[in-house]
Order: structure tokens, then sequence, then C-alpha cells
């Protein structure tokens, strides 16, 4: 009997999170392209098509090959997955007025096998624009959403479609799913086990270096620990060349911090203060020379100029070094997320670009293109690597560290050179009065900040929501608001009383040296607060951000607090006040960053992911 698995890659930003939880449950499984032809899904026993960023309707959707739902074999589709199926069989798909973005409470029907074993309220994670709005021939619903379809399925042909994600964590009993489509539909045995991962990646280190050099960039972060530590037990000391590029834009005295944690642990860092370079850092994208760093206001921008500068200082550094850079494999802790996130072909074929990461720019593709990165960890999400960390016997503070992203805080630092206030500013500041009451004032915010929605990048409003700090009730109102309001991807609580909008005015903002000092000043209260609340290790990252809302007080800025909760890093929750987060703590950190010369408000991230990333940019 076949025993494996095939996931139908459909451009999904959690394709790889299907993979990982199948293989978990102890089924192999490979990811292969939608349009596979026969002779390859013959060699399944089984398959789920992943979501994706696309309308299956639209002229740029993915090829697939329509026979994968007339071979007789099980088929989960998940969100475009399931809307894929039912189109391709004769049902309706359209976009609707309401969008399905975050946690959401739906109706299952207990007698579905899918289904097998829960309760008839279930709490998934949505993502998406598009709804089945008439079911194809033979299925049935097995699940709703607020009147929407959010499941549905053809027992006797074993085709099942469900609109929501039960691969990630914010799906309360999506492993039970999974587990009942794997076993209770499919009839997998469950024999599959993992190898030990630590010694294929090493061994794959060894098979692609042989005698060569290795420039290993470490920031002190969990993955590039991780990293050098499999480095060293690959190879042999002196092939391996660690440093550290100080690009300018770290938190308070965190170079010195990373520097001893590292040669505490035996590293032989080489630093290197290229914080000017970056500063002054210009690249090219599509034709055009972006730059200088300091001049820059959109996100992507920053991110290309970034880890274009980090490749070419570590090109400088070999050079300093004197290796020969033929002879020298670049090495980086690049985690799947980084990769899906940045659309990169060794994670999806078909995914949208949510942000570039540092360690996925052009210049890092065309290297790999050469075959001179190593990258051991890319078949790895955060829980898994510090698994992977304990196991190689790395201490639990480096273990644990929380993560800070490679271009540091000048990706918190919201840029803008005038309000962003689109055509329909006003009326979208109305919608939001919807959710305004006696007590609590909505209001839209003239800047953007980047979110992942239908598994493609959004690029849209902050809405402020202020006034009384009933968190359950603003909870709610935040998931909300996307979802009825689609230009807006993040909301956030505005400490200090009701704000009456609408805001039209922001304070010019640019990476200057004067605005990344005041952001490391309020960094390090949030951070001071984490410590002292031991708060660390249960709230997986706190960024903190600086966004060019002067709330009235011309020249000054404001501070956003982003509390996230996550195993994956790919969903997560906010920290709700009052129960992941002491209020006290809460008052701390908004007191503190008050405290700050410049500063005029202070915001608390209410958002998800999705609809809002992790970051802010």
């Amino acid at each position: 009997m076949l025993e494996k698995l095939g996931i139908l890659d459909a451009g999904a930003q959690y394709g790889k999170v299907i993979d990982r939880r199948v293989r978990e449950l102890g089924v192999e499984s490979e990811i292969i392209p939608l349009d596979c032809p026969d002779v390859v899904l013959n060699q399944f026993r089984a398959f789920i098509i992943s979501g994706g960023g696309e309308s299956v309707y639209s002229s740029s959707a993915p090829s697939y090959n329509p026979n994968i739902f007339r071979l007789g074999k099980p088929v989960l589709g998940i969100c475009y997955g399931m809307q894929l199926m039912n189109f391709c069989l004769g049902g309706e798909v359209e976009k609707t007025a309401r969008r399905e973005d975050g946690l959401c409470d739906i109706w299952v029907n207990g007698r579905s096998d899918l289904f097998d074993g829960l309760e008839r309220t279930q709490q998934v994670l949505m993502s998406h624009g598009d709804s089945v709005t008439k079911p194809a021939y033979g299925f049935m619903l097995n699940s709703l959403s607020e009147g929407l379809i959010a499941g549905i399925e053809e027992p006797d042909a074993r085709l099942y479609g469900v609109q929501f994600h039960p691969e990630v964590d914010l799906t309360t009993n999506g492993r039970k799913i999974l587990e009942n489509f794997l076993f209770r539909i499919a009839r997998f045995s469950g024999t599959f086990t993992i190898e030990n991962r630590a010694r294929k990646a090493i061994a794959e280190i060894q098979s692609r270096v042989g005698d060569k050099d290795v420039l290993a960039l470490a920031s002190g972060g969990v993955d590039s620990t991780v990293l050098v530590a499999l480095l060293g037990q690959a190879l042999a000391p002196e092939q391996i060349h660690a440093i550290y590029i100080n690009n300018g834009f770290m938190r308070l005295g965190e170079s010195q911090e990373v520097e001893v944690a590292l040669r505490a642990l035996g590293v032989n860092l080489r630093m290197v203060d290229a914080s000017e370079s970056f500063y002054q850092g210009r690249t090219t994208h599509l034709g055009r020379e972006i730059g200088p760093l300091n001049r820059v206001t959109n996100p992507e921008d920053k991110r290309r100029i970034i880890g274009d500068t980090f490749m070419r200082v570590a090109a400088s550094e070999i050079q300093s070094l004197g290796l020969d850079p033929q002879r020298t494999f670049l090495a980086q802790g690049t985690l799947r997320p980084d990769l899906i996130e940045s659309a990169s072909a060794l994670a999806s074929g078909n995914a949208s670009t949510i942000k570039t990461h540092h360690n996925d720019t052009a210049l890092v593709r065309e290297l790999r293109a050469q075959g001179r990165v190593v990258e051991p960890l890319s078949e790895y999400h955060k829980d898994e690597v510090r698994k992977l960390g304990l196991d190689l016997g790395l201490p639990e503070q480096v273990v644990w560290r929380q993560p800070f992203p490679g271009p540091g805080l000048a990706i918190r630092v919201i840029c803008a050179e005038n309000p962003y206030m689109t055509d329909d500013f006003s009326e979208i500041n109305d919608q939001l009065e919807e959710y305004s009451s006696s007590e609590v004032s909505a209001t839209l915010i003239p800047i953007q900040t980047v979110g992942v929605q239908g598994d493609g990048r959004s690029y849209s409003y902050l809405a402020a929501l202020s006034g009384r700090a009933d968190w359950d009730d603003l909870i709610k109102r935040a998931r909300e608001i996307p979802k009825a309001v689609h230009s807006v991807n993040r909301v956030a609580y505005i400490f200090g009383g009701k704000i009456k909008g609408p805001i039209r005015e922001i304070t010019p903002t640019r990476l200057t040296p004067d605005v990344i000092y005041q952001l490391q000043l309020a960094d390090d209260v949030v951070n001071e607060v984490l410590r002292e609340f031991n708060l660390l290790k249960k709230l997986s990252q706190v960024p903190v951000v600086s966004f060019p809302i002067n709330f009235g007080r011309s020249g000054d800025r404001s501070i956003a607090i982003r509390t996230f909760i996550t195993n994956d890093f790919m969903t997560g929750v906010p920290a709700i006040p009052g129960i992941d987060i002491p209020e006290e703590a809460v008052e701390e950190m908004v007191k503190g960053v008050l405290s700050v010369p410049g500063i005029s408000k202070v915001a608390y991230d209410l958002t998800s992911k999705p609809p809002g990333t992790t970051e802010w940019e």
C-alpha cells in the first residue's frame, strides 16, 4: 500500500507548515507542483491542496491537473484548495463583502469524519477574500462561519474542503482534524519517523563544504548561534570564520552583549562596524537604483538595501581575511518562514512575497544559484531550531533569546514624508465609525503597515481604538475590523483617553540617527520591563515600533508595542493584558516610554497574524 501524502502547492504561506504537521503525525509527505501529471499523482495515497494567494477564477491562477479529483484518492483542500476543488467540479466561488482574516468561531457537523470527536463550535484561523457561494453537485456543507461556507465534503468520493487552516497553531483542534483526514479517511498507518535532523544537517554541511572555508554571519540570535554550533561539529576550526556585522540599527548595548555571549560559547568572532555602509547603502531593483538607506521610506526598498549591503560587507570581509572567494561559502541561519515570506523558490513555486528578508535578497539568491550558500536550517521553524539548540548543548538563555530581525530597528521605524491618504480615506474612516461607541473611539491612522491577507501581501492602513481599556472588548473589535474594512490590516489601542479623529498629520521621518536613538531608548524601556516581569520566554517576540503620528504635538512621534505569542512564527496572537501579560507590566511600559523625549502616544498592537505580520514592516 502507498504510504505517502502529496501536498499540492498552490502558493500558500503555510505550505511548509502542512508538511511539518503531517510528518509530526507519522506520515511521510512531499510538496509537489499543483499541475503534476497523473504519473506523479499515482505515486501518492492521498493529497492535501494548500492555500494560495490567487482567486480560482482569475486569469493568473496557477495551473493545475483536474484529474486530482477523479483518481478516487482522498483529497483535503485547504482554503484556496477547497475553492479549487469546488470550482473545478462545477460549484461557484465569488468575492464576498466580508473578509475572513484572523481567528473565527465556526460551527462544524459532528457527523463528518473530518470533525469526528470534536465539539460543534471550533476556533480556527481564516485568511481569504473569496468564498464558496454554491457547493458543487454532490457536496454537502460540513462547517459554517457566520453564514459563510467554511467547509464542504463529498464523503463517497473522499473529497473534503475547509476554508480555514488546520495546519496552524491558531486553529485550536487543527491537529485532530488532520489526524481524522490522514487516519480515519485516508487510512495511513502513521509509521513514518523523522531521522536525526542534527546528524543530517552536519552531514549536509560536510558534503557541501568539504575542505573549503565558511564565512558565518552570526547575529547572537538562536538561529545563527545554532548554525555556528553545527558548523563547529561539522568542520575543522580553521575552516570557520564567524563575523558579527553591526549595521547601526541594533538595540542599546546589543553588539556588546552579543560579543560577550558568543565568545563565552567559544566562538572565534570578528566584530565588524559597518554602520556607515548601511546608512549610505544603495542597491538596484528592476533596473532602478534605490537609496541611500537614510533617505528611503518604502519598507521593501529598505529591506533590499539592508540585505544586499550585508552581502557586500561579507564579500569585503572575505577579502580582508585573505580568503579565496571561490573557495569560501557563506553560511546563514535562514529559516523556513524567512523563505516563505520572501517567496523564495526554495519554499514554494507559487507563493506571494510578504516581505523580503535580509537573508533572501537578490544578491543572496545569486550566490545560491552559484552553489555558494550553506543554510542547514532552511527546513526548520523557530521552535524546531530551539529544540535542536538544546540537543546541541547550547545554554537556555541563548536558545530562548527573543528574536531580533537582521535589519534591526531599521524595519521598526515607519518612515514617511507625507501622510498616507487614499481618495477613499474619509469613506474608510466612516466605516470605522461603526466600531465606535460611547466608551471607545475607532479612527483611521494615515500610515501603512505590512500584513498578510488571503496568503498575499497587504500594505494597508492602521486603525486606532482609544478610550476605555476593556481588553476583551478591544480584542473583539480588533478581530472584526479587518474582516469588514478591507483597507485595514492592523488595529492598535492608543493609551491616554479617547482620540478625536480624523488624524491627518504626520511627523516626516527617515532613518536618521536621532530617530534610531529615540527608538533605542523606548525599546530598552520595554525590554527592561519584560525582564523585570520574567516575560521574555512567555512572549515569543515583542517588537517596539516607531511610527510618525504626533497626535497634535508637532515634531513628536509615537511608539507601538507589539506583543506576540506563537510557536511557528507563521501565525500568532497578541498577548492580552491581564491574561497573558500583567496589566501592571503594560502600565510600566507605557509610563517609561512616555518619559522618552519626543514621544506623543503609546499604542498596543491588538492584531493577530494574519492579518498583521509580526513586524509592522
